[in-house]
């Protein structure tokens, strides 16, 4: 089985994730390994996360996507979401799953000047 990396680029202080693929349980789950392994090599302040590419998820991944939010803030990083998509709004709030504290954005330019308003960079 090949499971697909998502890139997670570095830019200044700041990770970049830009999901691109159609997201699967073994793709989100190594996702959520190498995300948190680039936070610790890097101390990097904050995080976009960008899903304008993502149209539908269920209801793992979208457990997996909260879960990590929530261990990007413990490791003492911002997180910014953006490119939200209404069906993926709407299946996170059928379930349950919010962002406390997690701010959003339309796209990935204005995720970075929001990021870069919360840092203070």
């Amino acid at each position: 089985m090949n499971i697909i990396r998502i890139p997670i680029l570095k830019l200044k202080d700041f990770l970049l994730v830009s999901i691109q693929v159609e997201l699967d349980d073994n793709t989100v789950m190594r996702f959520q390994e190498d995300l948190v392994q680039r936070i610790s090599e890097t101390g990097a302040s904050g995080v976009v996360i960008d899903l304008t590419s993502v149209d539908m998820i269920d209801s793992f991944i979208a457990k997996v996507l909260g879960d990590v939010v929530q261990m990007t803030k413990l490791m003492g990083a911002y997180v910014v979401l953006t490119g939200i998509q209404p069906a993926v709004s709407i299946t996170l709030i059928d379930l349950g799953i919010t962002f406390t504290g997690v701010r959003t954005a339309l796209d990935l330019e204005q995720g970075l000047l929001l990021l870069e308003e919360m840092t203070g960079e």
